[in-house]
Order: C-alpha cells, then structure tokens, then sequence
C-alpha cells in the first residue's frame, strides 16, 4: 500500500517511541533499583495528573527530566517508579501536587502536548509511560484477592500483598479502532464529547473471549449498524489516559446502509477520499476535521488517502 502520498511528510505517532532500557530483568533485584536510584545521574519525569511538568531549556525546548535536588525541591512523592537507563543515566518518574510546581516550573497538558510538538516522539512517550504507570498505582493500592494494602515492587512495575502472596502487575486494556472502507470511501462517526467539527473513527474496547477482528465487527455493527467482512492490522499506539492499546484495524464493510446508535454516537456518515484529504488539511468547506496529527485515527486516515 502506498503511504508516502499525497502527503509527503508523516507526523510522530503520538506516546510512540519510548527509548530506554527497561531492564526487565534486572528491575525485579531490589539491589539494582536500589543502584539505580542512588546513582548522581538519576533524573526523575514529574506529573500532577494528565499534567507534565516541564522546563524551558537555554535552546529553548522544553526539559522533562529535573535531577534529584530539583525533583525533591519540587515535591516528588511516592512511588519513586524506575522507567529505565537511558546513556546518561537512570530515569525515574513520580508525582508532584500542582501547588508545589514553582521556580520557573510549568504544568503542560500531556494531551496537548502530544498535538502541538513541543515535545520529541522518545520523551512524549516517555511521559506517557510514566502516566500509565503513575495512574495504575494510584487506582490498585488494594489487592483485588485479598483486599489488604499492596505495596509497590519490582521499581514500580509490580505491586506485592504481604497478606496473601498475590502479585499485581499494569495492565493495559486493548482498543479497537478501525477504519472502516467501502470501495474509495470511509465511515467516520461523531461523540458528543468530539470538540465540534471534529470526525474519527470507530473504536471500542475489546471484550472478554473476543479475538480484535470480532472486536470490530461487533462494535462496528453495534455503534453504525454496519456489518464488516474482511478485518486487517495495520498499526497499534499507546495511549495513557489511563493505559490502552489502540490497535489500528482496516474493516471492509459489506453494505452502506447506516443505522447509528444514537445513544454512542452524535452521527455517522461515509466520506469520500477527496473529503477525507481535506479533513486532514483542514480545508473542508464544512469545516470538519479529523484528529490531530498524534493520534492514530490520523494515521489511518492518513493511509486512506494516500491509496
């Protein structure tokens, strides 16, 4: 399939692109976390919620990581998370209160900084990571077995109950969107909560005992009334408000005939390739619009349009 017209410039997949070593097995030694964390070049990534805080740089970016005198001016709590090594050093991630932000500090929307560019594809993934993990903790200080109060292990990819033995690790909830086709065109559908304007693709959550082809054709059918024959991957994105897995899929649809669940969604409607292109630029004499550039509704279309 061709991907490199029209269009000739592809944007960053938005929270794509995390750049460090995880030391999956050397995280799970206290002994090594423990180095890690004492090591001089540890830098620590710092949220307050779906905010980021961030520092102008002398060249002008924007800094994510504060050493750990800055991190600890700051207010970072607990837990302390190792995300990974990177060449300079260890990083870790934790959360800070809004009120403790000063000293030329700013807190960035993470979603806002996924569309705008400020930030390079390796550290908004890296905030997205640190998101997801922070979120997770923050929601599972219980054991689901037992009941009994966890604690964080493993640098803060695990959580342990000294109560009963379980072990609580992150989970990530998988996501179907897909584009859905027929013949040169594609089926978008309106949310209320969409800012006004805006068109995207279907999706939904996968259920248990579903495999993602049923997946789409089930939401598909539910959420237009449309019936889906044959169902491709094509690209898959992290997404950590709170911690999904968007995985991209391209659906056939075997008719045109739409009956939308209103109560899903606002409307439903196929656009041609022409209008899709203008969507993306926006340009359309409707003023509609598609996602911006970070998300992988974007991307699909992207692909749409390019044939």
């Amino acid at each position: 399939m061709a991907q490199d017209a029209p269009f000739a410039d592809q944007p960053d997949l938005g929270y794509a692109g995390f750049a460090l070593d995880r030391l999956g097995d050397g995280r799970n030694d206290p002994e090594v976390v423990a180095a890690e964390a004492r090591s001089p070049a540890r830098r620590t990534a710092l949220l307050a919620g779906d905010r980021l805080a961030l520092r102008p740089a002398a060249d002008g970016a924007l800094r994510l990581l504060f050493d750990q005198a800055e991190a600890a001016r700051l207010g970072a709590g607990d837990p302390q998370i190792f995300l990974g090594r990177s060449p300079d050093g260890p990083v870790f991630a934790a959360t800070v209160s809004e009120d403790a932000v000063a000293d030329g500090v700013a807190l960035e929307d993470l979603r806002a900084l996924a569309s705008d560019g400020r930030l390079s594809a390796p550290d908004l993934a890296l905030a997205g990571c640190a998101k997801s993990l922070l979120s997770w903790h923050a929601r599972h200080r219980f054991c689901a077995n037992c009941g009994a109060a966890t604690a964080p292990a493993a640098g803060g990819w695990r959580r342990d109950c000294p109560t009963c033995g379980a072990h609580h690790f992150p989970r990530v909830d998988p996501v179907v969107i897909m584009l859905v086709t027929r013949g040169d065109r594609c089926l978008l559908g309106r949310q209320p909560r969409f800012p006004a304007g805006m068109w995207s693709c279907l999706a939904g959550f996968v259920e248990p005992g579903e495999t993602l082809e049923e997946a789409v054709r089930r939401e598909t059918l539910e959420e237009a009334g449309v019936a889906i024959g044959r169902v491709s991957y094509e690209l898959s994105q992290p997404w950590p408000f709170p911690s999904q897995l968007m995985v991209g899929m391209r659906a056939e649809a075997l008719g045109e005939e739409l009956r939308p669940d209103y109560a899903e969604l606002d409307d439903a409607r196929w656009f041609d390739r022409k209008e899709a292109a203008a969507m993306l630029e926006r340009r359309h004499p409707q003023g509609w619009f598609a996602p911006p550039s970070a998300a992988i509704a974007h991307h699909l279309l992207r692909r749409f349009v390019s044939g």
